[in-house]
């Protein structure tokens, strides 16, 4: 009997274990994705190659400032090629004063255009279920997100950074 209990204890300590390494890997994973994204930072700023900060490039682009949450303050862009890579803390949802709805991924990229956002991959908005955005065009005083279907909304809802509220899973 002595002898069962053992090996029932040791396998359920065992899976426990696992279970415990397993977290501690992916809390690695989130650190080590946090360091990379501020090294990068970092080593720009080294260079002497400082970012504009997100806000002002949106609005370079001619795309509103509060697109992204207010935390997404780490980004890669490439000016050749249109590249835009933006770094969220951690999984999140904006609600917008015309009442929609945007879920972010950790990391945000698409190509960055005068006037629109395209190729975008990491973003979400809820229709009916939640639906990927695929381009975000803006013109004058509206704001159009693809999502399957081209939806136009008033610019000055975006106009505004807003928090991101921390969700599960995107």
């Amino acid at each position: 009997m002595d002898q069962i209990l053992n090996k029932v204890g040791s396998y359920w300590l065992g899976q426990k274990a696992n279970k415990e390494i397993s977290s501690v890997g992916d809390d690695i994973n989130s650190l080590s994705t946090s360091i990379e994204g501020g090294a990068k930072w970092l080593v720009n700023k080294l260079k002497g190659k400082m970012q504009k900060p997100l806000p002002e490039l949106l609005k370079e682009y001619d795309l509103p400032i509060g697109i992204f949450p207010r935390d997404a303050t780490n980004y890669e862009f490439n000016e050749e090629t249109g590249k835009l890579t933006v770094f969220i803390p951690s999984i999140c949802e904006v609600g917008y004063k015309d009442s929609s709805i945007l879920r972010f991924s950790d990391s945000v990229t698409g190509y960055l255009e005068k006037g629109k956002l395209v190729d975008i991959e990491g973003m979400k908005t809820k229709l009916i279920v939640w639906v990927k955005v695929t381009c975000i065009s803006s013109e004058k005083s509206k704001v159009s997100f693809s999502a399957g279907v081209k939806k136009s909304r008033s610019r000055d809802a975006y106009e505004v950074l807003r928090d991101g509220i921390s969700v599960d899973k995107f």
